[in-house]
């Protein structure tokens, strides 16, 4: 395939790992640790994608007359829609009973990972509707009804909506450094019965514990043996079975140590909880989380108010803590929408899902407004 400049062809790679790392990771202009070369190959060599997962890693990329890449999208033929966090069940089983097949779809995504970012990786921006050109050809070609991205940077949604991409809101909880100098000044901005409640909550979690702080050379094999009992805990009670192998915590302590936080909590002699954090040019995300015991409140401690001091700390604008959560919201972490986008290749079946999100999209309106209004910041 070429695209309209035939100075520039079209490729499908068997995998991002296969690709040159440097001109990947030229493209990830504002740094994205999920959308790293480092990270998509950590899936892939690391076994949590590939073969027997339902995640088939089918990058699409564009090269100039030189063969380098000028733009590429991380994607993946799915077989299930596990591990994406934007839930379209609905949109499968409506299908399938008006006689179509939803699997296999395309999935554009950093896997296992509800964090926003760019999902076009671009050289240049008038690339955008030729990469997504790409993307509805092998749907086409290869019997593909669907192509999804998802957790899509804001600023690039406009490029999806422009290739006639329908679009779709959700909510998440995250954090917003307004300048504050430590803890005790974010504090300051709460209301008074919120401010005294999470003092409490951080006395308590730190009481019978010793919180540590990993990062780069620190993180040692025996961290992340603690760490993967923690993952698969967490993993095994929420999905049934956890998305990353253990290979990949080693792989990516090799490649990114120095982009993750790992907050380990010991408690007579052992450590008994962790939560992994990555960090981005302004931005840290909390990603995975797990323990062997429990303790009132650590998970608040671990994955909440830590993230916050090392955003303060660092001078970092947000926390991204992931998805679900509304328990966030009470300890200073604020409704902010996420996005997705969709293509959908069969016209009847693209009108009812944009009637769909229509009326879903009122919702999640009325929902971010009565989120705002009961954020523990002091009002007026």
């Amino acid at each position: 395939m070429s695209v309209a400049d035939s100075a520039y062809t079209v490729e499908i790679a068997a995998g991002v790992s296969g690709l040159d790392r440097d001109q990947w990771n030229a493209l990830n202009h504002n740094d994205n640790p999920f959308m790293r070369h480092e990270f998509l190959s950590a899936m892939e060599d690391s076994g949590s994608v590939g073969p027997g997962t339902g995640w088939e890693p089918v990058p699409i990329v564009i090269r100039d007359a030189e063969g380098r890449l000028a733009a590429a999208t991380p994607s993946y033929v799915k077989h299930h829609s596990q591990g994406e966090y934007v839930f379209d069940h609905a949109w499968a089983n409506a299908w399938e009973r008006a006689g179509g097949h939803y699997y296999p779809k395309l999935q554009i995504a950093a896997p296992f990972t509800p964090a926003t970012g760019p999902r076009l990786l671009l050289r240049d921006e008038a690339l955008a509707p030729h990469l997504l050109e790409a993307v509805e050809t092998l749907c086409q070609r290869s019997d593909i009804a669907t192509a999804h991205a998802t957790f899509v940077d804001r600023e690039q949604l406009p490029l999806f909506e422009q290739s006639g991409w329908l679009t779709r809101s959700d909510i998440q909880f995250h954090w917003h450094n307004r300048g504050y100098k430590d803890f005790d000044d974010f504090l300051g901005a709460l209301a008074s019965r919120k401010r005294r409640a999470l003092r409490k909550e951080r006395s308590a979690a730190q009481a019978d514990v010793r919180i540590v702080r990993l990062s780069g050379d620190d993180i040692r094999q025996e961290h992340w043996d603690a760490f993967w009992v923690f993952y698969q805990d967490t993993g095994l009670r929420k999905w049934g079975t956890p998305y990353l192998t253990r290979d990949a915590f080693t792989l990516l302590g090799q490649t990114m140590a120095d982009s993750m936080i790992l907050v380990m909590a010991e408690q007579d002699g052992e450590w008994v909880a962790g939560a992994l954090n990555f960090v981005g040019p302004d931005t840290i995300y909390g990603r995975y989380w797990g323990c062997t015991r429990h303790i009132r409140f650590l998970h608040f401690e671990l994955c909440y108010y830590q993230a916050i001091d090392i955003a303060i700390e660092r001078g970092l604008k947000h926390v991204e803590a992931g998805a679900q959560g509304g328990h966030k919201l009470v300890r200073g972490y604020e409704p902010e929408q996420t996005w997705s986008a969709h293509w959908i290749g069969d016209p009847g079946f693209r009108r009812a899902v944009a009637d769909f999100l229509e009326r879903e999209r009122e919702g999640i309106a009325t929902d971010q407004m009565f989120l705002d209004q009961r954020t523990p910041f002091k009002k007026g």
